[in-house]
């Protein structure tokens, strides 16, 4: 016949409590740290996270970079911008400018393939072809104040156009 243990003013039973707690605690802060370690969102929270456990995920060799497991790089291209050029330039790119401008409209949706095409051929490296290519229309809005000055309004963006590159495109 076996007995239980004798409790002695409570203390095994809150012993075995405090052991209990500080296990879950311990759990707990790990999945929560860990996921927020890995997680690919770019929040505020998350970055705030990931600065609070920097150090001891450094010092316990929990650390993790994910980005081994991507082999996917991003390039952004854009149009030459007249202002950034110098005159002699500017003569030979101000077709750039027109097509910039013009590419956008819906009258002119046949052009994005081409475009696309285009700037794939132009980011593209035998070693590193372009798998895919976005055409992203940004713009902000500068907007007048009281005072006479001027303000630009956040950044607003549209995608025209997705284009999945074939090998010959690229040639």
């Amino acid at each position: 016949m076996r007995t239980r243990p004798k409790q002695i003013d409570g203390r095994t039973n809150t012993l075995t409590k405090a052991k209990y707690i500080a296990i879950n605690a311990f759990l707990i802060f790990h999945i929560l740290a860990i996921a927020c370690w890995c997680l690919p969102i770019d929040s505020p929270l998350i970055a705030l996270c990931k600065d609070r456990v920097r150090p001891y995920f450094l010092w316990s060799g929990l650390f993790q970079s994910w980005d081994m497991f991507s082999p996917i790089s991003r390039t952004t291209w854009t149009f030459p911008r007249m202002e950034q050029l110098s005159l002699t330039e500017r003569y030979f790119k101000e077709r750039y400018r027109k097509y910039a401008e013009n590419l956008p409209l819906d009258q002119n949706d046949a052009l994005l393939p081409d475009a696309a095409r285009y700037i794939a051929r132009l980011n593209s490296t035998p070693s590193h072809p372009a798998r895919t290519v976005m055409l992203v229309q940004k713009w902000s809005f500068i907007v007048p104040r009281a005072d006479g000055s001027y303000s630009p309004e956040p950044w607003g963006q549209h995608i025209l156009y997705g284009y999945g590159v074939k090998p010959e495109d690229l040639q």
